[in-house]
């Protein structure tokens, strides 16, 4: 499978597609996506916190996503079109739902008002994964209390559901494993860094940056992003 490499080090081969083409716009070679899901759609408050341990936000179309798709954290970041009787509306998934069946999404009050009145209180949905809206590149938010020793990063802006990432330093890189709370973690850490990272998508796309400094709860930002799949 032809796959995207977006490297810092690799000026001017932002994307796949033309060599011409800016970063994040070429015509990228990508695996299929996630099937059309069905459920129900319930509401709730929401703003933006949850399980994916995003911080609140003003965009409040958000979700929290049944617990068997939700997995390790599988679907955090990702964004999903759902229809419902009156209309379509495009979330992200930010939480997990523990009561909902699989297939189920529990919207933002928002975001359920696109879809129904909010007087119907639970109706019947159709959902799949579409490319978030989202503006420049990845960003990598570290973890309160993350050190040399022991270092946990988070994704943040991503397009796409994230599949994995591999970290390191002097080019030796390592696949780190995401815990339910969407951080990857190494336990015995990473060493003082600088890091490259390199994230793949669930599209079968690659974005890598280098030069990415430790944080203590603080959010450092790349240059890389993956391309919109055709």
């Amino acid at each position: 499978m032809l796959r995207c490499l977006v490297a810092i080090a690799l000026a001017g081969c932002g994307a796949c597609g033309d060599e011409d083409d800016p970063p994040g716009d070429g015509a990228a070679s990508c695996s299929s996506p996630a099937g059309e899901k069905s459920g129900e759609a319930t509401y709730y408050a929401a703003d933006g916190t949850g399980n994916c341990s995003f911080p609140a936000s003003s965009d409040r179309m958000v979700a929290a996503i049944n617990a068997t798709d939700y997995a390790t954290a599988a679907w955090c970041g990702a964004c999903v079109a759902v229809t419902g009787p009156t209309g379509t509306v495009t979330v992200r998934v930010v939480d997990k739902c523990p009561g909902c069946d699989p297939g189920d999404l529990d919207l933002s009050s928002e975001a359920f008002a696109r879809i129904s009145p909010l007087s119907a209180g639970r109706v019947q949905i159709t959902w799949r994964e579409v490319a978030c809206d989202v503006q420049g590149p990845l960003s990598y938010h570290f973890k309160d209390g993350s050190s040399a020793f022991w270092t946990a990063i988070q994704v943040r802006n991503h397009r796409y559901p994230i599949a994995k990432i591999e970290a390191g330093t002097a080019g030796t890189l390592q696949t780190i494993e995401r815990v339910s709370y969407n951080y990857f973690i190494e336990t015995s850490g990473l060493g003082a860094g600088p890091y490259t990272i390199r994230v793949t998508d669930t599209r079968g796309q690659v974005a890598e940056d280098t030069g990415i400094a430790i944080a203590d709860d603080a959010t450092r930002t790349g240059t890389a992003q993956h391309p919109i799949c055709p």
